[in-house]
C-alpha cells in the first residue's frame, strides 16, 4: 500500500470531487488508514456519503468554509468522535476560482474568491485549533509531524510571487492573489501555532483538474492519482524543519 501517514484522525474539506475526493480515497487506501476520516463535503448524500463513505466513519456536514456556524457544527461532530485525543490533521482543500484577466477583474470576483480561498482556511484553522492542540499534547513525546498535529493548506504555484507561473495562459488575478494571501496565512499559522506543536504548510497539488489545466513550465498535467500519491508521500515525511514552508506534490520546496 501507500507509504503510511499514520495520522489517527483527519478532516478534509471540499471532498465532493476532484482532488478532495482523490485525497479521501488515497487516505482510505493506505495500509493503515486513519481511524477517523471526516469528509467535509457539500453533499453528504452524494458520492462521498454513498460510495467511498462505506466503512469510512463519519462524514461531516461542513458545507461552507465561509460560514462560521457550519464550521462550528463540524468541530462539534469531530469532538464527539475523537474526544480528548483531538484532531491530528486538518487539510484545507476548499477552493474557488473565477477566470479573469487584469482588464476584466472585478471587486465581486476578488471578494468571492478571497472569501473561500483565504478566509475559509483562516476560520477553519481558528475553530479547529483547540482540537489540534489536544492532539499535539496527546502525542507530545513525538516531534512535529502530520501524524501528530498539522494544518495543510492546499495552495497553488500560481500564488508564488517569485515563480509567477503560467502568466501567458491565465492571469486569474483573484485566484493568484487569494493563494498568495493563503501562503502568508500558512506562515502566520506556523509562527503562532508552531509553539503548540502544530505543523503548518502550504502544498501545491499540481494541475489536477481539466478546469485548471494550462501548459505548465515545470511539468505536464497530473492525474489526480499521481497528485494524491505525491501529496501523501510528502505529508508523511514533513517534520519540524518544514513548519511554515511551501511544497509541491513532487516533494520539492517552492519559493514564496
Amino acid at each position: 500500500g501507500m507509504e503510511g501517514l499514520g495520522a489517527g484522525s483527519v478532516l478534509l474539506t471540499a471532498c465532493d470531487g476532484g482532488l478532495g475526493l482523490g485525497l479521501l480515497k488515497g487516505l482510505l487506501e493506505q495500509s493503515s488508514p486513519p481511524r477517523y476520516i471526516f469528509a467535509a463535503c457539500l453533499d453528504p448524500q452524494g458520492k462521498v456519503g454513498r460510495g467511498v463513505g462505506v466503512g469510512m466513519g463519519p462524514s461531516c456536514p461542513l458545507a461552507d468554509v465561509t460560514d462560521p456556524n457550519s464550521i462550528k457544527a463540524a468541530v462539534g461532530k469531530v469532538r464527539e468522535k475523537v474526544g480528548s485525543a483531538g484532531l491530528n490533521l486538518l487539510i484545507n482543500n476548499a477552493g474557488a476560482t473565477r477566470r479573469s484577466t487584469l482588464a476584466t477583474e472585478t471587486a465581486e470576483n476578488m471578494t468571492f474568491v478571497y472569501a473561500t480561498n483565504t478566509i475559509g482556511p483562516l476560520q477553519t484553522s481558528q475553530m479547529f485549533l483547540p482540537l489540534l492542540k489536544e492532539a499535539a499534547e496527546t502525542e507530545g513525546q513525538r516531534g512535529m509531524s502530520c501524524s501528530r498535529a498539522a494544518i495543510v493548506n492546499i495552495s497553488s504555484v500560481l500564488g508564488s510571487i517569485e515563480v509567477v507561473e503560467a502568466w501567458e495562459e491565465r492571469q486569474d488575478i483573484s485566484y493568484r492573489c487569494s493563494k498568495a494571501a493563503l501562503n502568508m496565512l500558512t506562515k502566520c499559522l506556523a509562527l503562532e501555532y508552531g509553539g503548540s506543536g502544530i505543523l503548518c504548510v502550504s502544498v501545491d497539488p499540481g494541475w489536477v483538474s481539466a478546469d485548471f489545466f494550462v501548459p505548465h513550465a515545470f511539468e505536464g498535467p497530473v492525474t489526480v492519482e499521481e497528485s494524491v500519491q505525491g501529496v501523501l508521500r510528502l505529508l508523511a515525511r514533513l517534520s519540524a524543519t518544514s513548519n511554515g514552508t511551501f511544497w509541491d506534490w513532487r516533494g520539492q520546496r517552492l519559493p514564496w
